[in-house]
């Protein structure tokens, strides 16, 4: 088991991000810091395998443990989940070592993703036998842009996918769940698992909207030059 920390100020947040934690095979969590300060305290007695960590926080932000993280020389791997978004504060965490990076607002399937990823690549790094080049490029490109096709989850099919891509690749902008169903003439439940393998996959991006009555809308955008990748599972 990998075992993490997280660091987050708030409650509500750090209780969804263990909550989701504890959905993804091969984690646990040691424990919840809510400044870098509880964090430093936690890590004088624990050595966790990997951070989630906040950036922005009372008295010390997130950066200040990544620095402290690194000049330490510590083995401990960091994923950011922030709602920076701005390029200098995502260039610097990633200059500062972190393995991934999570706006905030952030869907399960983009979490889980990340925690597939980096569970993959923790065992790869510590298994006893070398690398070839070969498997060095798996790991370091997450997206299946070469080689055979793709296996999709359990309940999707190709045809079903292939209908779902053309029609967000032909509305060329942004859309809901409910727009996706229209377009495609699928099920708005149905079309809601494609939305999702889709986020996982890195070819969409999506962000929350708060309409009048104070219900949240996802809306979603395709991101450029990803057909590539969609292709490898139809």
């Amino acid at each position: 088991m990998i075992s993490v920390l997280i660091v987050e100020d708030d409650p509500m947040v750090a209780h969804f991000n263990r909550s989701y934690l504890e959905q993804v095979d091969g984690y646990c969590c040691i424990g919840t810091a809510s400044s870098v300060a509880e964090a430093e305290i936690l890590l004088e007695c624990e050595r966790p395998q990997l951070i989630l960590l906040d950036l922005f926080m009372r008295t010390k932000d997130g950066f200040d443990l990544l620095n402290q993280i690194r000049s330490s020389d510590a083995n401990i791997d960091v994923i950011v989940i922030s709602a920076a978004r701005d390029p200098e504060r995502i260039k610097k965490a990633l200059q500062y070592g972190a393995v991934d990076y999570l706006i905030k607002p952030f869907h399960f399937p983009r979490f889980k993703a990340a925690l597939d990823h980096y569970r993959e690549t923790y065992h790869r790094m510590i298994a006893p036998a070398s690398m070839s080049q070969d498997d060095l490029d798996q790991l370091i490109r997450r997206s299946p842009e070469e080689g055979k096709a793709q296996s999709l989850p359990k309940g999707l099919t190709p045809g079903t996918l292939k209908i779902v891509w053309e029609a967000i690749e032909g509305h060329r902008g942004s859309f809901s769940t409910e727009d996706a169903s229209r377009l495609s003439g699928i099920s708005r439940v149905s079309v809601r698992k494609y939305l999702s393998f889709l986020l996982e996959i890195g070819v969409l991006q999506t962000e929350m909207i708060y309409g009048t009555g104070g219900r949240p809308l996802d809306i979603f955008h395709a991101l450029p030059d990803k057909s590539k990748i969609v292709a490898m599972y139809i």
